[in-house]
Order: structure tokens, then C-alpha cells, then sequence
């Protein structure tokens, strides 16, 4: 029986050395594939075409995979399995034009029993990289959220501020690791920050802070595998790395792992992480987002098992 073939689309680190195409995640996943006879291609989004056949009605993709010695254009339809990671950004036509392309292979899969084969898939992916997408999503399942006001007028952002109690937490609604977060206690402040939001065209979404801060529950999913972290940091509400947050494996209870589960099952996401809130009695949780690409390298440090082994194993089984 031949290896399967995985595509890995998107998440290299640009500003690295041309030699060295592949980030930490990327190379991990190389390492383990390798040892398992899982053969394994990475592409970047960016390098998607498509075409429509006019005589045989037939749709197909195709991409340029990674290679410093020989990178081959490929067809999407010649791997057994996709496994989507970060991308980059771009204009509306091209985000469009890639989710498209992988909706379109993603259905293809579909008429032929093999949608799993797709890690995670395209509409999986559009509904947790939008925060209040997926907050809209997890609410009407009876999963409670901080309190979170979505306007696009800045006149209504500064009401929403003083209904949150004049103390918030405003995010972009696109975007993850911390990047362009910020809590805010000051009207002053508030009303300068929503004017620069509203010169820039963006959404203002803002949600009630929830002390203490600086600590909260990741529910990582890989497949039937969940993983508790609980992520602190002592010096900044957010608890991600590029704030100095610190890593602790926990025992995953049974009540997060049914919680995970459950988003997961609902957002048809295989590789997943749940993130939770943990509020000032320690006893009560509040889910704050869905990520359908997460990174894995601050959790892999306090586990005794391997992640990308297990990402490996859940993408060959869905490949095969």
C-alpha cells in the first residue's frame, strides 16, 4: 500500500532564510511524517489556480508545492488529505478566491464519501476565525460568553463601553495571538481608540472584561485527544506567548472535555482549540474563542506525548 499524501496549505514563516522554508510547526510535522511513511507537501496559498473544464463540466485546483530543489505544480485532487493551516492575509478577491477553491474540493470530496480527508475544512475555518461568528454559534448552544457588544458606529461603540461597565477587553474580529487586542478603562481613551477603529473601516467589538486576567483554560483538540493548558501571565491580561504567557498542563476534566467535544462536533473541526476564560472565583469559565489553526509550540513544552505525532495520526487515518 502506497504512502498517503498530505497536503499542508499555508502557515510557512516568510521572514525566514529562502533555505529554510519551514517554521517550527511545519518541521515538526516533517520530522514525525517521515518516521510514520506519511508523505507530506506544503503549499502557500498564494500559489492556488483554478480551472473550469468546458468540455467535460469538471472543476479543478491545483497548487505549487514547496520544494527548494524541485517544486511541482500539483493538482489538489492528486493528495489524500489536506490539512489547512494560517492565511495569509490579502484583498477580498483573493481571500475569496482561496476559500472557494477549497469549498469547491472540499464538495468534490464530498460526492465521493472523502469530506473528512480536508483538516479542517473550508466552512470550519470561516466560522472560527470570526469572533463573533463564533460566540453567535456557541450562545445558541446554551455556552455562556462574556457579555459582547458588536456596532459598526463609534457613537454606539462608546455606549457599548459604558454598558460593559467601563471596562473592556475590544478586539479586532479577524486575527489571533494577541495582535491588535487591548482593554480599555479610560473614556477618554475609548473614544480615541473607536475614532482610529472607525478612520480604519472596522467593526468595533467589545467585550466586558472579566477579571482577575492573566489566566485562562486552552482545550486543545487533536482528533479524539484533548489537552487542558492553563495559560497565565503575570504582567498582562493575555496569556499568549507574545505577551509572556507561561504554559501548564492540567487535568482535563470531564465536563471540558464533553465541552470541547461538543464546538468541535458543531464547527466540524478535527484539530481545534477551545479557549476559556477563568474567572475570579476559579470556579467558573467563560468560552472566549474558537481556533481552527492553532499552534501547539508552547503546549508541546509541558507534555509527555508528542503533538505532531498525533496530528500525523489523525490526518493518515483521515487519508486513508
Amino acid at each position: 500500500m502506497s504512502s498517503p499524501r498530505i497536503l499542508v496549505l499555508g502557515g510557512r514563516s516568510f521572514h525566514r532564510a529562502p533555505l529554510l522554508p519551514l517554521g517550527w510547526h511545519l518541521a515538526e510535522l516533517q520530522m514525525v511524517a517521515a518516521r510514520v511513511g506519511v508523505e507530506l507537501f506544503f503549499a502557500d496559498y498564494e500559489t492556488l489556480a483554478a480551472e473550469v473544464d468546458g468540455v467535460c463540466t469538471r472543476t479543478r485546483a491545483m497548487c505549487q508545492t514547496v520544494d527548494v530543489d524541485r517544486p511541482l505544480a500539483m493538482w489538489l485532487d492528486e493528495f489524500d488529505g489536506i490539512f489547512t493551516r494560517t492565511m495569509p492575509f490579502g484583498s477580498m478577491e483573493q481571500l475569496a478566491f482561496r476559500l472557494a477553491t477549497l469549498h469547491d474540493e472540499y464538495y468534490r470530496r464530498l460526492k465521493q464519501g472523502q469530506q473528512a480527508s480536508i483538516v479542517n475544512p473550508p466552512a470550519s475555518l470561516e466560522l472560527a476565525i470570526d469572533k463573533y461568528a463564533t460566540l453567535a454559534r456557541v450562545t445558541r448552544m446554551g455556552i455562556l460568553t462574556p457579555a459582547t457588544i458588536v456596532t459598526q458606529s463609534r457613537s454606539e461603540a462608546m455606549l457599548a463601553f459604558e454598558k460593559c461597565g467601563g471596562d473592556v477587553v475590544v478586539k479586532p474580529i479577524f486575527g489571533g495571538e494577541g495582535r491588535g487586542v487591548m482593554r480599555i478603562r479610560d473614556e477618554e481613551l475609548a473614544w480615541t481608540t473607536f475614532s482610529t477603529l472607525s478612520q480604519l473601516g472596522s467593526v468595533f467589538y467589545v467585550q466586558q472584561f472579566c477579571p482577575p486576567g492573566g489566566r485562562d483554560v486552552r482545550l486543545l483538540v487533536i482528533g479524539p485527544h484533548v489537552h487542558a493548558i492553563r495559560r497565565s501571565c503575570g504582567d498582562d491580561f493575555r496569556t499568549n506567548v507574545r505577551a509572556g504567557g507561561r504554559s501548564e498542563r492540567i487535568e482535563c476534566t470531564a465536563e471540558w472535555r464533553h465541552l470541547a467535544e461538543q464546538i468541535c462536533r458543531e464547527f466540524d473541526l478535527t484539530f481545534a482549540a477551545v479557549d476559556l476564560i477563568e474567572l475570579a472565583n476559579g470556579n467558573e469559565y467563560r468560552l472566549v474563542e474558537v481556533n481552527a489553526i492553532p499552534g501547539w509550540k508552547s503546549a508541546q513544552t509541558v507534555m509527555d506525548v508528542n503533538l505532531a505525532e498525533q496530528i500525523i495520526s489523525v490526518l493518515k487515518s483521515r487519508s486513508e
